[in-house]
This record gives structure tokens, sequence and C-alpha cells, in this order.
């Protein structure tokens, strides 16, 4: 991180030390991702991507693209509720063939609210993750420091594939989620995309929680039910609450 962003991330806890709803989006965005789901035209050609053979296909609509429709009006939600925004902050990590920050976190109106996201090959989900862990724990301490509070974080990792990175940086990534589930120190959303989704590997970060699976493309649903939960969260004052899991159904499929 350059010393001008730590300035002003600083600075931002100074002048607005409302107590802070830290959320991180864990995105998979492996070649798979540009999986098209509806009506599409087949190309004849195949190509080999993430671990599988696909047929090549023009028209329809990718699952990044529903993501990045997803994701933006994520922030447009956050930003139309004047305490969720004051109160929020997000962070999102890619994984492909490789881990990157595409948005560390800060006051939503500094950050680039229509990110762009592109695809690698593989899945390297233990690097996300951990890096994501990372990032987490680093803005923690910086609000330990600046003396702002700070409600439990939550942590959404979707996935539309299994992982195929480094396989001790996923088991590393796998207890030390699970660590900080049982010790309430995190919330996890574990989110699975399409019937491909290694949901077996999805439920290890998140001990006694049921796997949530995305109704086909309804990345924009998930996404508002999360803003509106999130809305929730920073107008309590550390009270115990209930997300409002009725309006889980609009997006998750509920069979499993």
């Amino acid at each position: 991180m350059s010393t001008s962003n730590l300035l002003i991330r600083r600075k931002d806890l100074n002048e607005n030390p409302t107590t802070r709803c830290a959320v991180s989006l864990c995105l998979d965005t492996s070649g798979s991702m540009n999986c098209v789901e509806g009506e599409a035209k087949t190309t004849g050609r195949t190509v080999w991507i993430d671990g599988k053979q696909w047929n090549v296909v023009s028209d329809g609509t990718t699952r990044l693209e529903e993501l990045t429709k997803g994701v933006r009006e994520f922030y447009k939600s956050i930003s139309s509720d004047e305490v969720a925004e004051a109160s929020a902050e997000i962070c999102i990590v890619t994984f492909d063939d490789t881990a990157r920050c595409i948005e560390d976190f800060a006051n939503i109106y500094r950050q680039n609210q229509s990110p762009v996201f592109r695809t690698g090959n593989n899945t390297a989900m233990g690097e996300g993750v951990n890096l994501a862990l990372d990032l987490l724990e680093r803005r923690k301490q910086e609000y330990v420091s600046a003396g702002v509070d700070y409600y439990q974080p939550w942590l959404v990792l979707m996935t539309d594939g299994a992982p195929n990175g480094d396989p001790n940086e996923l088991e590393r990534a796998i207890t030390r989620t699970a660590e900080a589930v049982r010790n309430r120190k995190l919330t996890v959303f574990p989110i699975a995309v399409g019937a491909s989704a290694d949901t077996d590997t999805l439920s290890r970060f998140a001990p006694g929680q049921r796997v949530l699976k995305l109704s086909g493309l309804d990345f924009p649903k998930f996404f508002q039910w999360l803003s509106a939960s999130v809305a929730t969260v920073s107008q309590t004052n550390f009270e115990p609450i209930t997300l409002d899991l009725s309006e889980v159904g609009k997006w998750d499929t509920l069979d499993g």
C-alpha cells in the first residue's frame, strides 16, 4: 500500500468515527465464470479452461457479466442508505490463476463503484481467501489504532468451481476461516454458483452452515439482499440481530 493511500485511510477513520461494518467479497474469476447461461449460438469450437473442456458459443450472458452487475448494484444500494454508507467498508478480492485485491477497505465514496473484472484460467481459492483475511486483519488493526469500533466482519466467498491452486494455501485458508467463525470473529457466506461448484469445500469454510446455492444468474438479487443486511447491521448498537432469511429464497435454490 502506498503512503498516500494509508494516510487517506487513516484520515477517513479520524473524520468519520462511525462504527464500521467491513464486508470482504472474495470472488471467483476463473475461466469458467465466462460460462454463458441461457440461449446462445454454438460455434462448433471447444477450449480447455479451468480443468474442463468447454463449447465456444456466441451471444448469451456470462456469469461474470451478471456478477459485475450485482456488485455494482451492491454499491448503489449501500450508497442510497445514509447510515450504511457511513458504516460499510467493502473489500474486493478476486481469485483465478492468482489472487488480487481489486478494491481495498475504505469509505465507499472513495472507491471505484463500477469495478471491472478479468478472468484467468484456474481457481486459486486458498490464495484468494488468505489475501482477503490478511487485508481484513490489517484493517481491523487500523480501526483499533484509530479508536473506531467495528461489527463482526463478513466474508462472502463465491465460486462456480473447485479449487486447483496450492493445496497448502487452501488448507491454511480453511483453518483460518473456520477458526474465526467458531470464535465468532467472522461471519462467512459460502455461495455456490452453478452445478459444478465444490460445495464440500465451501462448507469447510463455514462450520455448521449450509452452503447457499445461487439460483441461475441471480447475482443482483443476492447483492440486494446483502446490502439490505448491511444496512440492518449498521443501524444496531451491537445488539444481536437476526438477518431476514425469508428473503434468501429469492436468490437461493434452497435445495441443499
